[in-house]
C-alpha cells in the first residue's frame, strides 16, 4: 500500500489527539532544558503549584503515545495483512530502540562520549511494538487480558527490589523498576522507562482500535463510559490509599496542596493510578475530537499528522536554544556538552541556571510556532510521496 494511500485514511480525531499531546509535551521538555535541573516538580516539599501543574499536565503524553500506537497498529490492519503488520511492527520497533539509543541520545547530550545513556519513551515504545508484533496473532480477548493483567497487577511487584536478584537484577530494570542496565567504569546505561506496564497500554490502544469497526454512535459511547469509569475509578481508588500507586496521598496544609498530593501518582514506573488518571481524561479528548477539528487546533492536528518527526526535531531545536542562552549567559557553552549525572540531566547547569517558568512558556512557545511549517511541510510531503521509508518517520 502506497504511502499516500495510507494518509488519506488517517482517522483526524486520533492525529488530533497525538498532536495536543506532542504539543504539550514539549513543555516539559522545554522545562527539562531551561528550569531547574536539581529540584523536582513533583516534591511537594519545594515546588509551587505553577511548577507542579506544568509537570502534572505532561503526564497525559506519554501514556497516550504507548495507547495510540496500538490503536494505530490495529487500525493497519484494514489494508495490511498480519504477517506484513507483524514484520512492520518488528523493524519499527527496532528502528525506535535505534532512535533512541543513537539519534536521541545526541539530541539530548550533544556528545557522543556515551558516558552516560538514559533510555526513554522510543525506547519502551519499540520494545513493545516488537511484544505487539507477536500479540497480534492472538484473539483480541487475550489481549485484553494481557493488558489489563499488566496494567492492573503490575503494582503487586512494588515491594520486589532489583537487587534480590543479584546478577539478573538489570532484567528486572529492564522489565518494572528504573535502574540501571549496564554500569562499567565512567559507562552508564539507564532504563528510565520500564516495559512492563507500558506494553500493556500499548496492548489495550490495540484491543480499542476494534472499536473503529463499529458504528460511530456505539465508538463515541465507549469512549464517553470508558473515560469516566477510569476517571471516577481514579478519584475512588485513589481516595482509599489503598493500592495502585506506591506514593501515598496525604493532607497537606492547604487544600491546593492537598489535591496535589492527590494527583501526585508515580509515572516512573507508570503506576495503575497513574495510568487510569491520565487515559480516562485521553479518551474523553478522543471523544470529543470525534466533532472534527475546531479551527484553533488545526496546527496541532498537522503535527499529529507527524509526531515522530516532531519529537526528534523539537528536542535538537530546544538543546540548540539552551547553548545559544547558555553563551549569552555565561560567556562559555562547556557545560552543555558534559556528561551529566543522573540528577542534573540532561546537562550539569551552571550555577543559577533555572531561567524560571516565564521563560520555559516563552521557550516552549517558539518551539511549537517555529515547527509548525516544517511539520505541515513533511506532513504534504508524506501524503505526496509513496516512498516505503517515510512510514518510519
Amino acid at each position: 500500500m502506497a504511502a499516500g494511500s495510507l494518509q488519506r485514511s488517517r482517522i483526524e480525531s486520533i492525529d488530533l489527539l497525538r498532536g495536543v499531546i506532542i504539543v504539550i509535551m514539549a513543555l516539559d521538555h522545554s522545562r527539562d532544558f531551561f528550569g531547574s535541573l536539581s529540584s523536582q516538580p513533583t516534591d511537594l516539599a519545594t515546588t509551587t503549584a505553577a511548577l507542579f501543574f506544568t509537570r502534572w499536565i505532561t503526564h497525559l503524553c506519554a501514556p497516550v503515545f504507548f495507547l495510540l500506537a496500538g490503536t494505530s497498529a490495529a487500525l493497519t490492519l484494514r489494508r495490511m495483512s498480519k504477517p506484513a503488520l507483524a514484520r512492520f511492527l518488528l523493524t519499527r520497533g527496532l528502528w525506535l530502540i535505534f532512535l533512541d539509543a543513537v539519534v536521541m541520545r545526541f539530541a539530548l547530550q550533544f556528545n557522543v562520549d556515551y558516558q552516560v545513556t538514559l533510555l526513554v519513551v522510543l525506547w519502551a515504545l519499540g520494545w513493545a511494538m516488537i511484544v505487539l508484533a507477536g500479540l497480534i496473532w492472538l484473539p483480541r480477548w487475550l489481549v485484553a487480558a494481557f493488558g489489563l493483567a499488566l496494567i492492573a497487577g503490575h503494582n503487586t511487584l512494588d515491594t520486589i527490589d532489583a537487587a534480590q536478584f543479584g546478577a539478573w537484577a538489570p532484567l528486572w530494570h529492564l522489565l518494572h523498576q528504573s535502574g540501571p542496565l549496564f554500569a562499567v567504569g565512567d559507562h552508564l546505561v539507564f532504563a528510565g522507562y520500564v516495559l512492563v506496564p507500558w506494553i500493556g497500554v500499548t496492548a489495550m490502544g490495540y484491543v480499542l482500535g476494534a472499536a473503529y469497526e463499529w458504528p460511530d454512535r456505539a465508538r463515541r459511547s465507549l469512549l464517553l463510559w470508558l473515560g469516566v469509569a477510569l476517571v471516577i475509578g481514579f478519584v475512588a481508588l485513589r481516595w482509599w490509599n489503598v493500592y495502585g500507586d506506591p506514593l501515598p496521598w496525604s493532607a497537606q496544609q492547604t487544600p491546593l496542596f492537598t489535591l496535589m498530593s492527590f494527583l501526585n501518582t508515580n509515572k516512573y514506573p507508570p503506576s495503575l493510578l497513574y495510568l487510569m488518571m491520565t487515559l480516562g481524561p485521553a479518551l474523553l479528548l478522543l471523544r470529543l475530537f470525534e466533532r472534527g477539528v475546531p479551527a484553533l487546533l488545526r496546527p496541532a492536528h498537522v503535527i499529529g499528522r507527524v509526531p515522530l518527526f516532531f519529537y526528534i526535531v523539537h528536542f535538537y531545536l530546544i538543546h540548540a536554544l539552551a547553548v545559544v542562552a547558555c553563551w549569552m549567559r555565561y560567556g562559555t557553552v562547556a557545560n552543555i556538552f558534559q556528561s551529566p549525572d543522573l540528577a542534573h540531566f540532561p546537562f550539569t547547569a551552571p550555577p543559577g541556571w533555572d531561567f524560571g517558568l516565564p521563560v520555559v512558556y516563552l521557550v516552549w512557545g517558539l518551539v511549537v510556532v517555529s515547527l509548525y511549517p516544517l511539520c505541515k511541510w513533511f506532513a504534504d510531503v508524506r501524503q505526496r510521496r509513496d516512498w516505503w521509508w517515510l512510514s518510519y518517520l
